[in-house]
């Protein structure tokens, strides 16, 4: 489901705002200089489709997105639990271990959810908005914004990434333990 909660940057526990309205979530987060979109995702993807079958299938709006040429590194990440694999479960650990820590980026962080789930959580001045995105939803989290990501205790999801340069996903840390205090992507679905 996808899902905005707002909080205040300090207490967790006091939700000013829970919907899943995504009309709702495109216009709060608009105020807050967001993108957010919906792209309908064809019943014919899953997780075996292949990287370029999947950008073949969103070339057009990719185009659209990109008209200006402005992303020269165009990709696509996915991970996918395998109970088959003993080494999965550490993989994933460090996996979604990479990203809890607040941090912000030098351009946009573009996502867009082909399958799967994940949650952006934007530390926006004296608020913190946690954004549950999944297949079909885009965000745009603008340059220098402090944020996290949380894929889950068990991470299944598959993103277009969009850069302007190749290590655009390059984190700067800002060392503050906020994630910490505010519930798990897990916890936020938990709640519904």
């Amino acid at each position: 489901m996808t899902l905005l909660q707002i909080m205040p940057d300090g207490d967790a526990g006091d939700v000013r705002l829970r919907t899943s309205d995504p009309e709702v979530i495109a216009a709060e987060l608009r105020r807050r200089g967001v993108v957010f979109d919906r792209w309908a995702t064809p019943e014919s993807l899953d997780a075996s489709t292949s990287t370029d079958d999947l950008l073949a299938e969103y070339a057009d709006r990719i185009g659209e997105l990109n008209a200006d040429g402005r992303y020269k590194h165009i990709d696509v990440a996915r991970i996918h639990p395998d109970d088959d694999d003993p080494e999965w479960p550490a993989k994933a650990k460090g996996a979604r271990e990479k990203f809890l820590s607040e941090h912000r980026h030098a351009e946009d962080e573009v996502r867009f959810f082909a399958g799967g789930r994940g949650c952006f959580y934007l530390h926006l001045n004296d608020e913190v908005l946690a954004v549950v995105c999944e297949a079909g939803d885009l965000v745009s989290v603008p340059a220098g914004t402090l944020h996290w990501f949380d894929m889950g205790t068990r991470p299944d999801f598959v993103a277009v990434r969009f850069f302007e340069e190749e290590d655009g996903w390059v984190g700067d840390f800002s060392g503050n333990t906020i994630g910490s205090r505010f519930p798990t992507l897990d916890e936020l679905l938990a709640a519904a």
